[in-house]
């Protein structure tokens, strides 16, 4: 019996390239983030998984990233951020690592361990001033097992778990406020569609040291129902409705920096996703697009200059 040796992720036969060499969903707006913040990154860095949709992205013993890779369950990834970084300044304190050799930490998670299992991890890993770079692929939901509910879904949306004619009744959790309550070293939001908006970010944060969140919506085709062709327009309606402002946390203020005065409404967004749907069909339902639209209109008039 012959021996068939795969010498890399290239060679696996069920292998659906999309520039990584890993099998991922088409369209997926995290692994777009992904792939431009990499661009900058470069291999000179540690990521820390948790358990998630990018844990595709490493199918023992590859990875498609030119550093390292370390999976941790799902509520782990900063405390295993933690352990690498203290790893790594022990061996340049002892001279065993040269001051130029030192690696990136990155933790790479999605919305269900960012906003809910690992957050409890990641704010001691802030207030110790952790120095890690803690990038979120958001794509609203538990895409990994099904679209279930997660504390970052929006209010209205249908998930496996939110079936009723409503969707879900509850709101989506602020991130970016709660580490922003922690005083890290920045933190900004993002999206793959705006990659002029995302590069100068990561810029930025690669400059800076300590606790640095970048915070990617990820249009997901699987989990909101939309054809993965239109992943492009979905982020940059999600901007221009202003259901996801992009703005940057540094040095105790927050500022917008690509500011939706002229917004568009927020059902030229919904209409484009099945997972919302049911606010326009078999009945049209007014009182919840309109308390969309009113949760929207008021962030934006208390930001207002």
């Amino acid at each position: 019996m012959s021996e068939t040796r795969f010498h890399s992720v290239k060679d696996l036969p069920s292998a659906r390239l999309l520039g990584t060499g890993t099998p991922m969903c088409a369209g997926c707006g995290g692994l777009q983030a992904l792939h431009q913040i990499y661009d900058q990154l470069g291999g000179r860095s540690v990521f820390v998984n948790a358990a998630g949709c990018m844990t595709l992205l490493s199918v023992y013993p590859f990875t498609p990233f030119r550093g390292s890779w370390l999976y941790t369950a799902m509520a782990s990834a900063p405390a295993g951020a933690q352990g690498v970084r203290d790893a790594l300044d022990i061996l340049i304190a002892q001279g065993r690592m040269a001051p130029e050799e030192d690696l990136q930490v990155v933790a790479l998670t999605g919305d269900g361990s960012a906003y809910g299992m690992g957050l409890s991890a990641t704010s001691g890993a802030i207030e110790r001033g952790l120095d890690f770079l803690y990038i979120v692929y958001d794509n609203e939901g538990y895409g990994n097992t099904g679209q279930q509910t997660s504390p970052a879904t929006p209010h209205g949306a249908r998930t496996a778990t939110c079936r009723g004619p409503g969707g879900f009744a509850g709101e989506k959790k602020d991130l970016f406020a709660i580490w922003c309550a922690h005083k890290p070293a920045y933190a900004a939001t993002l999206v793959g569609a705006e990659p002029l908006d995302l590069a100068r970010k990561v810029e930025t944060a690669l400059s800076i040291k300590g606790p640095r969140l970048l915070l990617a919506l990820a249009p997901c085709p699987t989990g909101w129902d939309f054809d993965p062709r239109r992943t492009v327009e979905i982020g940059k309606l999600a901007v221009k409705t202003g259901l996801w402002p992009l703005k940057e946390y540094r040095e105790g203020r927050v500022v917008h920096t690509k500011p939706t005065v002229r917004r568009v409404p927020v059902e030229r967004y919904l209409e484009t996703q099945g997972r919302f749907r049911h606010l326009f069909e078999p009945t049209r339902r007014d009182e919840l697009i309109a308390a969309i639209q009113a949760r929207v209109d008021a962030y934006w008039e208390a930001v207002a200059p």
